[in-house]
């Protein structure tokens, strides 16, 4: 029997939290350093997966199935695409930086009393752990299940970061910060149990289907795959659109999706730079990868049913989030009104339907992991050293910490997806594979992108050039050691990946085109074969004629 690799990559940061969490109350910085090194332990099994991953094997490799609620057709079973093993690769490689960004976030506040038996530093670091673990099992599930099971736990120990261990910087003072952390976790929790319990109804609805047409009921994503594709299984159009809308209302809930977005400014805006990162980086891109494997692959037809609402909902995302962005105060919230006009790019991607979409909505959610959490986190550093949110609280930083200005420029910089660093590849793809289908809203969403410049280079203007007018401002240190070994790598990333993403894009074209054909062999019709010749093709698969008509090399 192979080593259950998978497995031990969700398991491993479980047991961590266990362990982290029962760390005694006076050894906090031993609570801080077992929590890191099982991260980075995780980040090496998941470096594993994706080395064995290989792009021109089976669909779903690395695959585990045992048995666990028999009576119900239940098995835990967990595989990985491309798209699947690099999710698991982002998420392994954010923990690490988020808790050593958040290594003093959970310390006792000055003059604060503290009891003995009381652990807020291994709780911290201990929660943000078990989401690691709940997150790898959601990408790697293959059971739907079991993806329902960890799509719906994360939200217990989310819950508790976002509400007991809030930023301090808040300027209505602690007591009105702890009531508007409390308000924050509970809008959080409501919205996503609530599309929680919508999907659940549509995973029942599922199983009787299964269990109608197939004799037994099942909940295993490649058997009702494969079924569907044989002409085995089949659902009235109805009843399709039903569950896709179950499956998809919680999906869009996660990622989030105008107008299911408004829990996202709040919960950001009252996390700490660290959590906010776990929040956007890494939780909401379950919501946009399982609308890629479930949604797409349980309900190809009911997708391109829905396909012209989602792209408009999409736009509206994209707009509005940037327009939101450019008029906020709160830094933190500026960050979040970006992200939800990301994830409008990202979910335009996946529904545009096209190999160069999907693909560049599946290298988006690693890019806008990776470069929010360059944002986010100098811009963590920087409120905890002002001790404000409020972009109005600062101005000259950039005379008195250059490499703090330097490093959140560069954050910003990819943020609107400059060229040369990585998100300009992904939102570039998904813009080519919107307009290769949808003209209109290709052009439309290209507003998003002069809009992004607009609320980016608003922040840097405002927070760090100009004369220093506040004494704050003149004491603001430069970045230190720890959080410059936080920062450097995720910049060094930014840049190798926008200059060689090939890595990257060799593991995720193979995935892209397994879901396509999934879609084409259900509704062939839907989606005609594009007139441009390379609206079918990964971007990077594309060779001009020979003729030199193509400009697209």
């Amino acid at each position: 029997m192979s080593f259950p690799l998978l497995t031990a990559t969700a398991v491993l940061p479980a047991l961590g939290a266990v362990a982290t969490a029962a760390v005694p109350a006076a050894k906090r910085t031993a609570a801080k350093w077992l929590a890191l090194l099982v991260s980075l332990a995780t980040l090496v099994l998941a470096a594993v997966v994706l080395v064995r991953f290989d792009p021109g094997g089976a669909r779903y490799q690395l695959t585990e199935s045992r048995a666990w609620i028999a009576d119900f057709g239940v098995r835990y079973e967990v595989g990985v695409d491309g798209i699947g093993a690099a999710m698991i690769g982002l998420t392994a490689l954010l923990i690490p930086f988020i808790i050593a960004a958040g290594w003093h976030d959970a310390d006792p506040a000055e003059g604060e009393r503290t009891s003995s038996r009381w652990r807020p530093t291994q709780g911290f670091f201990a929660l943000i752990l078990a989401v690691e673990a709940m997150v790898i099992i959601s990408f790697a599930s293959t059971d739907v299940f079991l993806f329902y099971i960890f799509f719906e736990a994360m939200l217990i120990p989310m819950y508790f970061l976002i509400g007991g261990f809030g930023d301090r910087a808040h300027a209505a003072g602690e007591d009105e910060g702890a009531k508007q952390r409390s308000y924050a976790a509970v809008k959080f929790l409501l919205y996503n149990l609530a599309g929680g319990l919508i999907m659940l109804a549509a995973v029942v609805g599922l199983y009787a289907v299964t269990a109608d047409q197939l004799g037994e009921g099942t909940f295993s994503l490649q058997r009702i795959v494969e079924a569907r594709a044989s002409g085995e299984l089949s659902m009235a159009t109805n009843t399709e659109r039903l569950l896709f809308l179950g499956f998809f209302l919680a999906f869009a809930i996660k990622a989030p999706l105008w107008p299911l977005h408004t829990w996202l400014p709040n919960a950001m805006g009252e996390a700490t730079a660290p959590v906010a990162v776990l929040i956007t980086a890494v939780v909401d891109k379950v919501g946009t990868f399982a609308m890629l494997r479930f949604c797409l692959g349980l309900f190809p037809g009911a997708s391109a049913w829905a396909t012209p609402v989602v792209i408009v909902l999409a736009l509206v995302s994209i707009l509005y989030g940037a327009l939101l962005a450019v008029g906020q105060r709160d830094i933190k919230r500026l960050v979040a009104y970006a992200s939800i006009s990301h994830f409008g790019f990202i979910i335009l991607g996946v529904f545009a339907m096209t190999s160069q979409g999907q693909g560049g909505a599946t290298l988006y959610m690693v890019f806008h992991g990776i470069s929010t959490a360059a944002l986010m986190l100098v811009a963590g550093f920087l409120i905890s050293r002002r001790g404000s949110r409020l972009i109005a609280d600062y101005g000259g930083v950039q005379k008195v910490a250059p490499v703090l200005a330097g490093t959140f420029l560069i954050g910003g910089l990819a943020t609107l997806s400059l060229p040369g660093l990585a998100p300009f590849i992904s939102e570039f793809l998904v813009l080519v594979g919107t307009f290769s289908r949808y003209p209109a809203a290709g052009i439309v969403a290209t507003a998003g992108i002069v809009l992004a410049a607009l609320y980016v280079l608003l922040l840097y203007q405002r927070t760090m050039t100009g004369p220093v007018e506040k004494p704050e401002i003149e004491r603001i240190p430069d970045l230190r050691a720890r959080e410059l070994a936080v920062i450097t790598p995720l910049i060094a990333l930014l840049i190798f990946l926008g200059v060689f993403p090939k890595p990257l894009t060799e593991i995720v074209n193979p995935a892209v085109e397994h879901t396509l054909s999934d879609v084409r062999k259900d509704v062939p019709d839907t989606h005609p074969k594009p007139e441009h010749p390379v609206a079918d093709k990964g971007w990077f698969d594309y060779k001009p004629e020979p003729h030199g008509g193509g400009d697209h090399e």
